[in-house]
Order: structure tokens, then sequence, then C-alpha cells
């Protein structure tokens, strides 16, 4: 369904969900560079996703993986709002030359990104098809 729309608009809906991902990143942490980082791998990942669409059995084009490569960043950043406070944390204490032997990721904020990034992929994939 969502596959049939014009290819300016999938690329705008991608670039929509990149671009909320890196402007949450840079605001919890209150790093540019991460965020740089961040937009980066996000691009190398949509052309990957592209890359691995064509290779499937069923050849997925890209405009399906597009779709789901919107949907699931969507979710990817829709899961992390839990834990948001704790990124704000540990950005803070980085920045004073703080360095801790291990950050604790609670279970809660981890299985929020599960769910969040399962929910919007399949979503994603029903409306890719």
């Amino acid at each position: 369904m969502l596959a049939q729309l014009p290819l300016a608009h999938l690329l705008l809906m991608a670039a929509a969900a990149t671009l909320v991902l890196c402007l949450a990143i840079d605001r919890w942490t209150k790093s540019h560079k991460l965020a740089v980082v961040v937009l980066v791998a996000s691009v190398g990942c949509c052309l990957g996703m592209i890359g691995a669409g064509g290779l499937q059995a069923q050849h997925w084009n890209a405009r399906q993986m597009l779709v789901m490569y919107s949907f699931t960043w969507a979710g990817f950043t829709i899961g992390l709002l839990p834990s948001r406070r704790l990124f704000l944390t540990y950005g803070e204490e980085w920045r004073r030359g703080v360095k801790r032997d291990k950050y604790e990721y609670p279970a809660r904020c981890r299985w929020a990104v599960y769910v969040s990034v399962i929910a919007m992929g399949l979503l994603a994939f029903f409306l890719a098809t």
C-alpha cells in the first residue's frame, strides 16, 4: 500500500525518520558528534536494507525497503523514549569526564526498544506489501 507512493515521498519519510532519531540523540546526549555518527550509520543502514531487499528470494524493491526502514527507525526512536533521562545522565557524566566501569541499561528500557521495533516492523511489513 505505502510502497505505491512516489519515490520522493518515500525518501522524505526515510529522511524524516532519520532526522527525528538524530535530533533525539543530539538532544538527549548533547553530543553533536554522536548525532553525526548516527546520521552516517543510518544512511548506511538504509542502503544496506535496500541492497538486502534486492537479494531476497521475493525481491523486495527499494520502495518497500524504504517503508521498512522508515517504520523501524521510527520504532527505534519511540523505543528509546523511556531511556532519555538515562541518556541525559550518562551524557552529562561523560562531558564532565566521569568514567564508569559499567553503564547499566535497565531491562524495561531494553524491552521498550524490542517491542516498539518489532511492532513497527510488522506494521511496515503489512503496509509495504
